[in-house]
């Protein structure tokens, strides 16, 4: 592994009272919770916790702390405790109030506004603490702090139940918050262990050195797991490529410009994918920007530069392009920007819109390629080769579309007759597109449909699984063809969401293993080569009915989606009553197809999110890789096999 380190910078040594900053009184964050964290569902409950855990990553990088510790208790609630300097304990001399209970009840309240707390902060609207506290119907808040412990005590979205009081006298430092999401704000409150351990994992190899640890004391059988990555983003790319066979070493860079920090980690692996997470603060930004944008530049041009100057590539040909230089390539762009310069584009941290970093990234990792390439002369023969094998096929494929398109009319004339029954409405805004698997549902599908706004694609069998197809193949499969064809929008590089021609992809399987291997099939493909589909939240999967329940005349008819449902209908039949278990989409005709699973007012849809990025393409390679051992593995460890199908 290669390391180039420029100078560190130094990060601000004090944290006082002063340092913590008002903007705003916090305001309806209870009302509007979704403005604050995303949602009220699963996401936006863990993401309560990742407010608190950022508070104490801050702390790690202004240099106090290495250890972090999140349990999971009996009674549902959380606590995060870190060992940095503790909040401070003394007076807000803006509003007159204690510190602590400023952090927690004023919206905009925190140490990253101002020169004196953090040089750079995870928490860029310094909104967690508050929100946290609005959100929960319990916050405790104990703090290690000048030889003393502190405690203070909230309750009801953030009335003070206990002042800020001294509890006792300790030689510890640090901060300890517990917190017990509302149930009247969020749909769900149980935390998903494997959701926080995902996140843990990935902050602790963004901090290298950084032990971790996540405990659950809700059952009998204590669970824990620790993370400690002494090589951070070396490891993280380790990690990424578990299950693929890799075909370079990993590269490790890392430098400054004084303000703006970088770190960089790369390795190509055997897969036709490529896979780039960049974060800015610690914090992943899904939407890449300026910092990205100056990897993907400067790895394009190195490359290129390199390949000429060694005859790989002649003179006057074109160049390699970045798509196919960075097929395999897995990729981790880290960068920490100060506050006074941090910019995102968009009304989300998505997307990092500092014009500084590009430059930067760009000029520094150009320089680093280079040197790599110059001193691993086999490696980069092997990358030219690799995307020189890439290019052709793409322009190969490329080509085959064209001659399809022109020379074969009959293809395309196919895939709308047969497969592909379009809506009437030219509005994309409005449109749906239901995936069906099999002519049967598919019928019924087409018959039942809304004809103004909903269009049906129909499957016969599998998907190709292209987590392990080649390009070449993946572009030549009917059905991949007829999807790309029905959505719009292009594939791979040059998929576009303006071209699309759908709001909403809606995959609509049979409820049994085939159909979830389908459904698996379809996002994998959707992942990999139209992923802004599934970022922009356009992918859906459609949940039929389990059960039809019905008196003996027919005329009371519902429908259960669960057991538990079923057990509760059944008790409203009071004369007898007739199950049917749908054992797929056939079974059901159209009228009964639309008003369960496709009319808007009545159906339930699962919409898939690309939230954690780390966590779906671990997932996806484990489970449509190769290596059927680590696939049973995870099936093992995932799956509950005492749900047995009927």
């Amino acid at each position: 592994m290669q390391t180039d380190e420029l100078t560190k910078s130094q990060v601000t040594k004090t944290y006082t009272d002063d340092d913590i900053q008002v903007l705003e009184g916090l305001k309806a964050v209870r009302k509007r919770p979704g403005m604050y964290i995303g949602s009220t569902g699963i996401s936006g409950l863990h993401h309560m916790v990742y407010e608190i855990v950022d508070n104490s990553v801050d702390e790690a990088l202004a240099g106090y702390g290495n250890e972090i510790r999140v349990t999971l208790n009996a009674d549902q609630s959380v606590t995060v405790r870190d060992f940095g300097r503790g909040i401070p304990t003394g007076i807000n001399q803006s509003l007159g109030l204690p510190t602590a209970e400023v952090i927690f009840t004023v919206l905009h309240a925190g140490g990253k506004f101002g020169q004196g707390g953090y040089k750079t902060s995870g928490g860029l609207h310094g909104v967690g603490s508050s929100v946290v506290n609005a959100l929960s119907t319990d916050v405790k808040v104990r703090i290690f702090r000048d030889n003393k412990e502190h405690l203070i005590e909230f309750e009801s979205g953030g009335k003070v139940k206990t002042p800020l009081t001294v509890i006792g006298y300790t030689e510890e430092q640090g901060t300890e918050v517990t917190f017990k999401p509302d149930k009247a704000i969020f749909s769900v409150t149980k935390f998903k262990f494997d959701i926080l351990a995902e996140r843990l994992r990935e902050t602790s190899f963004l901090m290298k050195g950084m032990k971790i640890s996540l405990s659950d004391l809700r059952k009998e059988e204590v669970k824990e797991e620790v993370y400690l990555h002494t090589d951070g983003l070396a490891d993280f790319i380790r990690y990424l490529n578990q299950e693929k066979e890799e075909m370079s070493p990993v590269q490790f860079f890392t430098g400054d410009s004084g303000d703006i920090e970088l770190e960089v980690a790369v390795q190509w692996n055997d897969a036709y994918t490529e896979t780039i997470l960049s974060f800015v603060n610690n914090v992943r930004t899904k939407d890449g920007g300026t910092h990205e944008t100056g990897f993907k530049t400067a790895l394009t041009r190195a490359i290129n530069d390199y390949a000429k100057a060694n005859n790989l590539l002649k003179a006057k040909a074109k160049n390699l392009d970045g798509g196919d230089i960075r097929e395999g390539i897995v990729g981790i762009v880290s960068v920490r920007v100060p506050e006074h310069l941090l910019q995102f584009e968009g009304q989300t941290k998505g997307k990092l819109g500092t014009t500084e970093v590009r430059g930067l990234v760009d000029g520094f990792m150009y320089e680093r390629f280079t040197k790599f390439l110059n001193e691993n002369p086999q490696t980069a023969d092997y990358l030219i080769r690799k995307a020189l094998t890439a290019q052709k096929a793409r322009e190969d494929a490329k080509k085959a579309r064209e001659r399809a398109r022109n020379n074969d009319k009959k293809n395309e004339k196919g895939i709308r007759s047969d497969k592909l029954t379009t809506p009437s409405s030219r509005n994309p805004e409005k449109n749906e597109l239901y995936l069906v698997e099999g002519d049967s549902a598919g019928g019924s599908a087409k018959q039942g449909r809304a004809r103004k706004t909903q269009g049906i694609l129909s499957l016969r069998g599998k998907s190709l699984n292209t987590e392990v197809a080649s390009l070449e193949k993946i572009l030549s499969n009917l059905e991949i063809q007829s999807i790309i064809y029905a959505i719009g929008g292009g594939f791979g590089q040059e998929f576009s969401l303006e071209d699309v021609n759908y709001n909403k992809v809606i995959i609509m399987t049979d409820a049994d293993k085939d159909g979830s291997h389908i459904q698996v099939l379809l996002l994998t493909f959707f992942y990999r080569y139209m992923r802004r589909l599934i970022t922009a939240g356009m992918v859906y999967i459609a949940q039929p009915p389990l059960y039809k329940v019905s008196d003996k005349n027919g005329k009371n008819v519902q429908y259960a989606w669960t057991d538990n449902q079923l057990d509760e209908i059944i008790k409203t039949f009071t004369k007898g009553y007739i199950i049917q278990r749908y054992k797929g989409l056939g079974e059901m005709n159209a009228e009964q197809l639309w008003e369960t699973t496709m009319n808007p007012e009545n159906r339930t849809l699962i919409q898939i999110r690309d939230e954690d990025a780390v966590r779906a393409d671990k997932t996806f390679s484990t489970l449509m890789g190769d290596d059927e051992k680590v696939r049973r593995t995870w099936l093992e460890e995932n799956v509950d096999f005492t749900l047995a199908e009927e």
